[in-house]
């Protein structure tokens, strides 16, 4: 008898399709638009269990009873021999409207202006919604689209410049999150427990000795000439032992904190990404019965790579296949995601068992 709770249904103009034989449902921190791809294989002789599903429709897609993903059909392939018909049903969240079209405010100009109110701004020419889980933005000197450029292309510069990052959540809304929002896991990755594979590049080729960043802004009467058009920051970073500079040149109009405070999020970021670990376990919910989902903190006990802290779940890509339910989870230190440039190293506490401490903060602190 099947798991009710692995259950996933898709609905479509009030009607609910089940009984998939594979199923990849991907969503994810860094993702500005979930994805799914639910697809039936049957042998001849036999008849189409599904009724035409149409692309553009809108769907949801529940695993279980949670919802998972508001969004758009977006294709619906097929492919048969002489033995059996495969047919497939992929789409993404509402979201992805941003990811695919232009940028076509008019005006397509904002001065003095919140990140929030800008996104917004864009966002809702297309329909959307926008769920801000971070504190108001101060307002931005200038924010122009720049021709040829989506809407989410455009969004990212505001974003890069407020270090701050884009999801969507279940509902198909624009989500401005912060890191840890989603909660804690109330179960660990734990090597020889839950944990049934594991991969970690631990590749340091983007981590540098130090991080400039350069721009300019437009001059005013109390703010010209050299001091307006030339705007730098630098920072730097003495885990990297050799001369490694990485030069960022900042589009828009620059601040010299906003320089400062890129140049830091950019030292942060990178030794992030650097230990991202890509873990596998069976099932997709945890033992209190709650999806992995991302944006959470979970423990990871991994002897073979050194960990022994808190990390970030940042995607969950949930695979139904001939090896049954596997839920896939990139982790990464949280500090890797973190909005603001203060230096968490300041409260460091040397941790035994983790190897990796003298590169990061012993665990993650929740503000």
């Amino acid at each position: 008898m099947s798991d009710p709770t692995t259950a996933v249904t898709l609905t479509v103009d009030g009607l609910d399709y089940s009984g998939w034989t594979s199923v990849e449902i991907s969503t994810g921190l860094e993702r500005q638009a979930r994805s799914f791809s639910i697809g039936i294989t049957w042998k001849w002789p036999g008849q189409n269990i599904l009724r035409p599903v149409k692309q553009g429709a809108r769907c949801e897609v529940r695993i279980g009873s949670d919802l998972v993903i508001t969004g758009w059909v977006d294709a619906t392939p097929i492919s048969y021999d002489h033995e059996k018909v495969t047919t497939s049903i992929t789409g993404r969240s509402l979201t992805a409207d941003l990811i695919d079209c232009g940028a076509i405010n008019q005006p397509g100009q904002w001065k003095g202006q919140s990140v929030q109110k800008i996104v917004q701004a864009i966002a809702g020419v297309y329909g959307l919604t926008v769920k801000s889980e971070i504190a108001a933005t101060s307002g931005l000197t200038d924010h122009t689209i720049e021709p040829g450029e989506t809407a989410f292309e455009s969004i990212d510069r505001l974003l890069t410049l407020f270090r701050v990052f884009s999801t969507d959540n279940a509902q198909g809304q624009v989500v401005l999150a912060e890191v840890g929002s989603a909660g804690r896991c109330s179960e660990s990755l734990r090597l020889g427990g839950n944990v049934l594979k594991a991969d970690a590049a631990l590749d340091f080729t983007q981590v540098f000795s130090e991080y400039r960043v350069i721009g300019q802004r437009s001059g005013t009467d109390e703010d010209f000439a050299k001091t307006a058009t030339e705007v730098n920051a630098s920072v730097s970073d003495p885990r990297m032992t050799r001369k490694r500079v990485k030069v960022i040149h900042e589009s828009g109009q620059l601040t010299d904190k906003m320089a400062a405070d890129r140049a830091n999020w950019e030292r942060g970021t990178a030794l992030g990404k650097a230990l991202e670990t890509t873990y596998e376990v069976q099932g997709w919910r945890q033992a209190n019965g709650a999806l992995w989902i991302p944006n959470t903190i979970v423990r990871v006990i991994d002897p073979v790579i050194g960990y022994d802290r808190d990390m970030l779940i940042a995607e969950v890509t949930y695979r139904l296949d001939d090896q049954g339910t596997i839920c896939q989870l990139r982790v990464g230190p949280p500090e890797g995601y973190l909005q603001e440039p203060d230096d968490p190293h300041k409260h460091r506490k040397v941790k035994k068992g983790d190897s990796v401490e003298y590169l990061l903060p012993a665990d993650y602190q929740d503000k």
